[in-house]
């Protein structure tokens, strides 16, 4: 049986200690080990993007991400994207962005990722930006619609 260590994480801005065992996905250890629930375990083979995060502000699957990997980096989940992207969240609720909503903080944090570029890019190639998430509910209109809602209002704020 493989021993738990103390690991230290940069997560949401806060450096915190958590008990983790060698190999053990960051998924794990956000979700348990802190109570962070936005990110959502699904397909737990990196697929889905139900359990996107950011690492040092580039969208990662923490499902397939160990813990020592993302040990001196900053993690951001969607509980400290919460406030930042309070116009992406209206933004969904607005254009129907989500319907069941367990993909829906994933969808967010990687749409977050992709705020400031959104503008310039075409439907498809916004489409290919989020193909790591996917949503078996929307048809995924209402989710570009969402970001090319909230990406204006950036530009306009």
């Amino acid at each position: 049986m493989t021993r738990s260590r103390r690991t230290e994480l940069d997560v949401n801005g806060t450096v915190v200690e958590v008990d983790a065992r060698p190999g053990e996905p960051l998924l794990s250890v956000l979700r348990g080990g802190l109570g962070l629930r936005g990110a959502k375990e699904a397909c737990g083979r990196g697929e889905c993007g139900a359990c996107t995060v950011l690492l040092d502000g580039v969208p990662v699957m923490s499902c397939v991400l160990m813990v020592e990997e993302a040990e001196h980096g900053r993690i951001t989940t969607a509980e400290g994207l919460a406030e930042e992207h309070r116009e992406l969240r209206r933004a969904f609720a607005e254009k129907g962005g989500f319907q069941c909503g367990f993909c829906t903080p994933g969808q967010i944090v990687r749409a977050g990722a992709l705020l400031d570029e959104a503008a310039g890019l075409g439907d498809e190639e916004l489409r290919a930006a989020m193909s790591g998430n996917i949503c078996r509910c929307t048809g995924y209109t209402q989710i570009i619609d969402a970001i090319r809602q909230a990406a204006a209002h950036r530009e306009t704020a």
